[in-house]
């Protein structure tokens, strides 16, 4: 007879317990990059609502500003790094392949023999990881995660393409998930769409880079770097009519209305995607809605966080608040999932 194989004890819910962020020190207005890209103050905030946006200095790294919204994250949910059981972390700019970011920054915390893995999944990334986490939790893989979504997409930009050089910026925002009283994060809709990966992508790959770098010492010419690319106009189309669907399935596995909403906070990405989205679901005027795009800009991964924690600190939300998160961009990927939002340290 097969031997019978142990399972872990399940916990029946999973909740949000603490956030923290990292918002980067150098605040870079429209007016710093507008002659390098050709453009405007009034044109860059009709076409995406951005003022500014933070770009990360040197020792602003990926891991240290991960580190820094963790610590914030875990004093707000009145844990320590040692009870956390696995970090999850989301980002699309860390610039080596190995070792996870998420290994080095379980070390950095303090924590000794911590699972630690990477998503990639984009602007999406976020809510990726919350909806592993939270799965980890309610199978009693883990008490407590600690999910972080991270970027500096600073590193990634042409600053003289006009497509992409004011959208992307830099930050970092983590929670802990933890078990709850009462269900505090909804099931995941997600999903993801390959034959689209043109809309968001890397304009080539490293093989191809290097080959040409070989190719330019050979002739003593040049080469041009990798860097992120973006049709705007294809985004844009496919998120104000594929994302209302990802809403709505988010709403329905969570067994709520848009009525029932206190928060929507979806990824930063454009304020004419977000108010598109608003106008679709006929989002109440009651509902507090994330336009922290205003002054951080695209943080990609970071962006549902960072809007979360702004929507906290201004006071438009409170802990408790059932909330709407949607991350979507490059893949072209999404997930969303409705939350309780969680307390912010003091």
């Amino acid at each position: 007879m097969p031997a019978q194989i142990a399972t872990a004890a399940p916990v029946a819910h999973a909740a949000l317990l603490g956030l923290g962020v990292y918002r980067p020190r150098r605040v870079v207005p429209n007016a710093e990059i507008i002659d390098k890209i050709d453009s405007s103050d009034e044109w860059i905030r009709t076409r995406s609502g951005i003022a500014a946006r933070g770009w990360a200095d040197k020792d602003e790294t990926i891991v240290g500003m991960s580190v820094a919204a963790s610590k914030d994250a875990l004093a707000a949910a009145g844990i320590t790094a040692a009870q956390i059981d696995a970090v999850v972390l989301a980002t699309s700019s860390q610039m080596v392949l190995g070792p996870s970011a998420g290994a080095v920054v379980a070390t950095e915390l303090g924590m000794h023999d911590t699972a630690a893995f990477d998503v990639s999944a984009g602007c999406a990334g976020f809510c990726y990881a919350l909806g592993n986490a939270a799965g980890l939790v309610r199978a009693g893989q883990a008490r407590y995660v600690l999910v972080i979504g991270v970027e500096r997409l600073s590193d990634l930009l042409d600053t003289a393409d006009r497509t992409c050089a004011f959208i992307f910026a830099d930050g970092a925002g983590a929670v802990v998930v933890g078990p709850g009283e009462t269900e505090g994060v909804g099931p995941v809709a997600w999903g993801s769409d390959g034959s689209q990966t043109d809309a968001i992508k890397q304009d080539k790959d490293f093989q191809q880079y290097f080959a040409e770098v070989a190719a330019a010492e050979a002739s003593g010419g040049t080469t041009v770097r990798p860097y992120i690319r973006m049709n705007g106009t294809a985004v844009f189309r496919w998120a104000v009519t594929f994302l209302e669907k990802a809403c709505r399935d988010a709403l329905d596995k969570a067994g709520i209305t848009a009525e029932d909403l206190d928060a929507f906070v979806p990824h930063q990405a454009n304020i004419r995607i977000t108010d598109a989205l608003v106008r679709t679901l006929g989002i109440p005027e009651t509902v507090a809605v994330a336009r922290d795009i205003v002054e951080t800009g695209n943080t990609s991964a970071a962006s549902i966080p960072m809007a979360m924690e702004q929507l906290l600190r201004s006071g438009e939300s409170k802990p408790g608040d059932t909330a709407l998160l949607l991350g979507f961009g490059a893949g072209l990927a999404y997930a969303g999932q409705v939350v309780r939002l969680p307390a912010l340290s003091s």
